[in-house]
């Protein structure tokens, strides 16, 4: 049996990130349809017999009508496949969610908050489904394989060992439970970080489509083969815009203007949305908001200063004059270790800039 396996892709999502930079907002949600229309090629090419989609299809607060039947109508493009989806906390199958009022195509099987199995020939799917935006109590624990001669799937939305509270919210399921019940394939969502293993059994895909910074590297779907009990996973990286980190050393640069020189000549990838890191010594005062005032690339969407002050405290305290005492002040301050130390590096800037 092959499947394919994708969760929170997370349709019609604000993408707050890049809402103030332009139009990428929309070109991301433009971009979330055409990664899905590669999952459904893909399908088609490679006749995938079933596709769990493990919650978080789309955004409940911000879905449209028109983005249902896109993805409704790419459904009926594999009506050989049975398509098994499980709602998560961002797509709950609420009374009025469209999850229970649109008349979904006839291979398209949606669980709900009952636990529930359908029944193939050589496969049986079992299924759960979030009701609200917040779910702690499933009674997975309770759910027992009716028949183990067959291939046995779980597709499920929710947290693997939560801690805290606010995991538990989510649907917390203990993992040793999990691999307890037997399951040939548990399809997990929620957790945007995929745990891809080739012979894994419990496995998050991931998002399909990264919603921001948070959410680094590549993204795609899981392909899977079960064959007498044996499986074999792929993960299969989807054309998405990459969100990277991108490291920049101003030790050597002396000034604002030389900065942004340095940013200008970034050699920046056409398939890449930038957050640049200020790091290193700095030698002038940086003011983030400033530098978004330039015309900088605009796959440069966030910089985060994560400078030190490039400077000798306990030299200039040795001086005699103003500048000398007011370091003496500021050691004493940063011994006694009231206020942080972004606070006191400020603080210091500004008063030996005062005192040249």
């Amino acid at each position: 049996m092959k499947f394919a396996h994708i969760a929170d892709i997370h349709f019609d999502s604000s993408f707050s990130t890049l809402s103030d930079k332009g139009n990428l907002g929309e070109k991301r949600r433009l971009e979330q349809r055409n990664v899905f229309r590669e999952v459904i090629e893909y399908i088609k090419e490679n006749q995938i017999e079933c596709l769990f989609i493990s919650g978080d299809l789309y955004e409940h607060k911000y879905i449209r009508r028109s983005t249902i039947e896109f993805i409704n109508n790419l459904f009926k493009e594999i009506e050989n496949t049975k398509v098994f989806i499980s709602p998560g906390n961002h797509d709950p199958y609420l009374q009025k969610s469209y999850y229970n009022t649109y008349e979904w195509n006839k291979n398209v099987k949606i669980f709900n908050s009952k636990i529930e199995k359908v029944e193939l020939q050589d496969v049986d799917v079992y299924g759960y489904g979030f009701d609200d935006f917040y779910c702690s109590e499933t009674n997975i624990e309770a759910l027992e394989i009716e028949n183990k001669n067959k291939i046995n799937i779980l597709v499920i939305h929710g947290t693997l060992d939560g801690a805290d509270i606010k995991d538990k919210q989510y649907n917390s399921m203990n993992k040793k439970m999990l691999e307890e019940k037997g399951f040939d394939y548990i399809a997990l969502g929620h957790i945007h970080k995929n745990n891809f293993s080739p012979n894994g059994r419990i496995i998050y895909p991931g998002s399909t489509i990264a919603q921001g910074f948070d959410e680094l590297g590549k993204h795609g779907m899981i392909i899977g083969e079960i064959k007498n009990k044996d499986i074999n996973l792929e993960f299969v990286p989807l054309e998405g815009t990459e969100f990277v980190e991108y490291k920049i050393d101003c030790t050597e640069i002396g000034s604002e203007e030389e900065l942004i020189e340095k940013i200008n000549n970034l050699q920046l990838q056409e398939n890449k949305l930038y957050k640049l890191i200020l790091s290193g010594k700095r030698n002038f005062e940086i003011n983030i908001y400033d530098l978004y005032k330039y015309e900088l690339n605009e796959k440069i969407i966030k910089i985060k200063d994560e400078t030190k002050t490039n400077i000798n405290l306990e030299k200039i305290s040795k001086e005699q004059n103003l500048k000398g005492l007011f370091a003496k002040e500021i050691l004493e301050e940063m011994n006694k270790g009231i206020y942080d130390n972004e606070t006191i590096e400020r603080a210091l800037e500004i008063g030996l800039e005062i005192l040249e």
